[in-house]
């Protein structure tokens, strides 16, 4: 039985390594976790704790309905070969697929798929990773004792790569449990168990390398990394910590040749035992939804807006009508806390909103006009699509033309010519960018001709002579880093410049 790992699930680590992040279909990984609070020796043996686990881990098949063929006859039997019978591609044709074979396939009639996964239910609910059975016509679990059963889906959830399948037995089944990932370090003692390129259950032991890793995808996840090996095959199977409970489900591992390397990945038992209790009982995920876009404070910005430590996230644009917009959030705010957690960076924030249940009402602490205030949010439901927009409303028709100082920038008002010649829409506000000095920091922070930037220092600009006087007032108060919200493309990003004297 082949294995199917489409090549669009190859994917780059963009921050700390260089090799290729493997996902759905290709290779699974296994996490690494310890519920004890004091650090454990090595084992002398690991048989007893997968004698306890193993029974309780599944190997799942797919099979999906095959691709398109080019038939070699018509409907009245004619000829539909482009060459005659003395034509040396024709014998080519008929040596390799017979001289009766009738069609010519494209792809492969049928294609095959195998996983991983783990029974967390005697009554027969079965985890595995979503990739796995994506697009499947069939799926089956074979089962320790190699019983083969027919599955269902319950549900899955694109955004975690996560799965719930549900089989039929006679008896209750043996399971296993989820365990606390959040007591998971560094240097804890993990197996993984699965089935790696179809070999049937396998056992690998290593620890947890480091917590809080990010992937190409998933952005709602800090992954556990893990150095105990995983191969194709492994995807959807179980990590155990040493009581054997289930601290994550093994979903990609990095690899720049395609095999294991010791650097696999997990979705933490925190994670996954929450979407597959929403799976268990909806079928589906609902996800809460703010409605803002953010951006990282760099220390640049944090200095712009005169915070003490670059720590937050920062709204670059609200989405109207959003439970964000009814809350009073607005585009210059910085997100510092959540739910009474703190965002300290970026990727915080998403997480935290994404696993708020719909209809919450969260204290979100911001930092506004150079003070702290905090918000009353009632979280929304996730979109199936986001609109990110800003509104305006009608400007007055100025055409002067200025430089600020110490920006590397001109600047002008918007009137209907500009618009046309630079594309910008009527309901957009500001000031548009004529000219960027070749070499200014400006230059360097990737501002260019035709963007509006929209406020200076969280003011709103709408003439090129309340920008240049907005640039002054800061340069008078000693400042040295000034706050820009700059419309491209109708989508919205503050930058952070440092003004020269000038």
């Amino acid at each position: 039985m082949g294995q199917m790992f489409p090549r669009a699930h190859e994917r780059k680590l963009t921050q700390a390594v260089t090799g290729k992040v493997m996902v759905a279909g290709l290779l699974v990984f296994a996490l690494a976790g310890s519920e004890a609070a004091l650090a454990r020796s090595a084992p002398e043996s690991f048989a007893d704790l997968t004698e306890k686990v193993a029974p309780a881990v599944v190997n799942v098949s797919i099979v999906k309905a095959g691709g398109p063929v080019v038939r070699f006859e018509g409907p009245e039997g004619e000829d539909l070969l482009p060459f005659g019978e003395d034509h040396p591609l024709r014998d080519f044709f008929e040596r390799f697929l017979g001289p009766d074979a009738p069609d010519l396939p494209l792809g492969p009639r049928e294609q095959r798929g195998l996983g991983s996964g783990f029974i967390i239910d005697p009554a027969g609910y079965v985890v595995t990773n979503r990739h796995v059975i994506a697009g499947a016509d069939e799926i089956s679990v074979t089962l320790h004792d190699g019983r083969s059963l027919v599955a269902d889906l319950v549900g899955q959830d694109e955004k975690t790569d996560l799965a719930l399948l549900k089989v039929e037995a006679d008896e209750a089944l043996p399971s296993v449990a989820f365990g606390d990932s959040e007591a998971v370090r560094p240097g804890d003692w993990v197996i993984a168990v699965g089935n790696p390129f179809g070999l049937g259950g396998s056992v690998t032991a290593g620890i947890v390398s480091a917590r809080g890793r990010d992937l190409p995808g998933g952005s709602i996840i800090d992954f556990l990394q893990i150095d105990a090996p995983i191969n194709k095959g492994n995807s959807g199977g179980p990590t155990f910590d040493m009581d054997g409970k289930v601290i994550g489900v093994n979903t990609a591992i990095y690899s720049p040749n395609g095999g294991s390397v010791g650097i696999g990945f997990a979705i933490p038992s925190e994670v996954a035992s929450e979407v597959i209790t929403e799976l268990r009982e909806k079928g589906k995920v609902d996800r809460g939804w703010l409605g803002v876009r953010i951006q990282a404070i760099t220390p640049e910005f944090a200095e712009g807006f005169r915070l003490e430590k670059a720590e937050g996230a920062l709204i670059s644009s609200v989405t109207p009508d959003s439970p964000a917009a009814e809350a009073g959030l607005r585009s210059g705010d910085v997100i510092l806390s959540w739910d009474g957690k703190a965002v300290e960076d970026l990727k915080d924030l998403p997480r935290l909103v994404a696993f708020t249940p719909v209809g919450k009402t969260v204290a979100v602490e911001i930092w506004r006009d150079g003070a702290r205030e905090t918000l009353q949010v009632v979280t929304g439901r996730a979109p199936g699509e986001q609109e990110l927009a800003a509104t305006g409303g009608a400007r007055p028709d100025d055409s002067d033309t200025l430089r600020l100082p110490g920006t590397g920038l001109t600047v002008a008002t918007l009137t209907a010519e500009r618009r046309d010649r630079f594309g910008i829409a009527e309901e957009i506000e500001g000031v548009v960018i004529l000219r960027v000095e070749r070499g200014s920091l400006a230059a360097r922070e990737g501002l260019r001709r035709g963007d509006v930037i929209r406020s200076l220092a969280s003011a709103s600009v709408e003439t090129a002579a309340e920008a240049k006087r907005e640039i002054e007032e800061i340069k008078a108060e000693g400042l040295d880093v000034v706050t820009l919200l700059v419309s491209r493309d109708g989508v919205e990003t503050f930058f952070a410049l440092r003004l020269r004297n000038a």
